[in-house]
């Protein structure tokens, strides 16, 4: 069996003597948001392939690509589970905030609940920009990280019995919904993760279908690169160049070392 706990440390910088605390989590996150990037490459170039755990491995570890939140995630749940932490990943639906209305495609964000000392707290490096950087407790404690201000209130019972919030650094000034998700309905089967994989292929309202998308975290903000645009944060300031597909190309390998 392939050596994950080598790989996913290799990948994110980790030295190999490191233990794996609840207290290193942070910075486990923070590594990773910015060394294993989200990208849809998989999804717009009709490529889906069978959720395992041997083939995040190969995708991500190996192939030094990056992923969706269903592959992102459950990748480090592989990694933490086998460092001792209880985790279960669920099923999340978005918010967007352009239609003020939760994504008709339904409950395709794929998070974690991690329990540690009786209590529990959502994980998440799967959901783009908008990552907490920190385990984010289900009691209502706001917690805050490089990337903003983070808390998870009741839900509306409809699209789930919790909801996290965020108010993201240099962007909101005011309380904004990520995703709603119901810890009473949890993914119990990899097979779940194709389900996930192929709404997100298929589904005509799907965001990840259209076009090519990759971005991660840097030391000064976050870089998103598309086959039309180039968008930097730097310390609260955002420049946006618009490109073609031949500087798309070169600014794949520059940033994120791929080939599209």
């Amino acid at each position: 069996m392939t050596d994950l706990n080598a790989l996913f440390r290799q990948r994110i910088g980790l030295p190999e003597e490191v233990e794996i605390t609840f207290d290193l989590l942070d910075e486990i996150l923070v590594s990773a948001a910015k060394t294993i990037p989200f990208e849809n490459f998989c999804i717009v170039k009709h490529r889906p392939y069978p959720i395992t755990r041997e083939s995040l491995i190969r995708k991500i570890l190996i192939h030094q690509e990056g992923g969706l939140c269903y592959e992102l995630n459950m990748l480090l749940n592989f990694f933490l589970t086998e460092h001792g932490f209880h985790m279960t990943p669920m099923r999340g639906i978005v918010f967007n905030h352009e239609m003020q209305a939760y994504l008709p495609v339904g409950r395709t964000h794929v998070t974690l609940l991690m329990t540690h000392e009786h209590q529990s707290y959502v994980i998440d490096t799967g959901f783009g920009g908008n990552l907490p950087l920190t385990p984010v407790p289900l009691t209502g404690e706001t917690v805050a990280s490089g990337n903003g201000e983070f808390r998870i209130t009741p839900g509306d019972g409809e699209h789930g019995n919790y909801v996290l919030e965020m108010k993201m650094k240099h962007k909101h000034t005011d309380w904004r919904i990520g995703y709603a998700f119901d810890t009473q309905q949890l993914i119990t089967d990899l097979s779940e993760l194709n389900t996930v994989q192929q709404i997100i292929s298929e589904h005509p309202d799907s965001r990840f279908n259209r076009y090519p998308l990759i971005t991660r975290r840097t030391d000064q903000g976050q870089i998103t690169l598309t086959d039309t645009s180039f968008t930097q944060w730097e310390d609260g300031i955002m420049t946006k160049e618009p490109i073609d597909r031949i500087r798309f190309g070169k600014l794949l390998s520059l940033h994120f070392g791929l080939v599209y």
